[in-house]
C-alpha cells in the first residue's frame, strides 16, 4: 500500500477520530470497525485470509510495509511543518524513571497477580478442554458431566477471560504512566480536559468487567474455591482502580460512549 492511498483511507469521513485509542483490540467483536482507520487499513492491506495468519511470514512483511509507509508518511508531513525530527529530544532516563514507577505501583502489581492466577487455573483445568494430564477438577466429575460443561456460553467465557487477561495489566500500565506524567500544577487546568490517564483505566475497567462476568459464568460450571478466589482478586482491583482513578467511569470514548444531556 503506498502513501497516497493510507492518506486516502484517513481522509474518509466515516472515521471516528481517535477511535482506536481506548477499544480493546477485539476486531472480531467491535461494532464499530467501518468507524475505524486502523482496521481500514488493515482491511485494506489484509484482505486474503492468509495473510491474517500471524504466523504466516507475508503478514509481517506487509506489517513492515506499512511502517515504512507509515515514517515516510509522517516524515513528509513534518518537513511540511518545518519540524525536524531528528532534533526531537527523548529522554529514555525519563522513560524508564517514569515505567519504574508504574510497574512498582500497587495496581500493576495485583495485575500481574492476576495474570498469574488465571494462568495456574488453566494449567489446572487443562485435561477438561482436550489437553493431557489430570486435574483435581477432573476427578471430581464424570465423563458426561464434562460434556455438558463445554458448552457454546462455557467456551465463550473461556475466550473472554483469556483476551483481557494481559491486557488489564497492559491498559493499567498505560493509565498509570499518563498519570505519573501529567501535570499536578493546579494552574495548568488539566481537570478541565479529559485525560488519557482515564480513558486507559477506563478500557481496563471494562476489561475487569467482562472477566468478572465470565468468570460467573465459569463458577457456575465448575464452581469452587479457586475461581471464587480469582473473582475476588478482580473485585478488590476493580474497586481500587476506580479509587486511583475516580473519573474513569466517566470517561468519554470516542465511538463507544455519549454524552448523557439529561444529567
Amino acid at each position: 500500500m503506498d502513501m497516497n492511498k493510507i492518506a486516502d483511507i484517513s481522509k474518509a469521513k466515516q472515521h471516528i477520530s481517535g477511535i482506536y485509542n481506548y477499544c480493546d483490540r477485539w476486531c472480531e467483536r467491535c461494532p464499530q470497525t467501518s468507524r475505524c482507520l486502523t482496521y481500514s487499513i488493515a482491511e485494506e492491506k489484509f484482505a486474503d485470509p492468509e495473510s491474517r495468519d500471524l504466523c504466516n511470514e507475508a503478514f509481517w512483511k506487509k506489517i513492515s510495509g506499512i511502517l515504512q509507509d507509515t515514517i515516510k508518511m509522517i516524515a513528509e508531513q513534518a518537513a511540511e511543518l518545518g519540524i525536524d525530527l531528528d532534533t526531537l529530544n527523548v529522554n529514555d532516563a525519563e522513560e524508564q524513571s517514569v515505567r519504574a514507577a508504574a510497574e512498582g505501583h500497587d495496581l500493576s502489581r495485583e495485575a500481574r497477580e492476576y495474570i498469574d492466577m488465571v494462568d495456574d487455573w488453566f494449567d489446572m483445568t487443562a485435561p477438561l478442554f482436550g489437553e493431557k494430564g489430570e486435574s483435581e477438577i477432573e476427578n471430581r466429575l464424570s465423563a458426561k458431566e464434562i460434556g455438558d460443561m463445554i458448552n457454546n456460553d462455557l467456551e465463550e467465557a473461556l475466550t473472554v477471560v483469556r483476551w483481557y487477561q494481559h491486557q488489564i495489566f497492559v491498559k493499567l500500565m498505560r493509565a498509570l504512566s499518563g498519570m505519573i506524567e501529567e501535570p499536578s500544577d493546579p494552574s495548568d487546568n488539566l481537570e478541565e480536559f479529559a485525560k488519557d490517564s482515564d480513558g486507559s483505566a477506563k478500557v481496563s475497567l471494562i476489561g475487569i468487567d467482562r472477566s468478572l462476568a465470565s468468570w460467573k459464568i465459569i463458577n457456575d460450571r465448575l464452581p469452587g474455591d479457586d475461581i471464587r478466589h480469582i473473582m475476588k482478586h478482580l473485585l478488590r482491583l476493580r474497586n481500587r482502580v476506580e479509587k486511583v482513578f475516580p473519573d474513569a467511569r466517566g470517561f468519554i470514548r470516542p465511538g463507544f460512549d455519549h454524552i448523557d444531556l439529561n444529567s
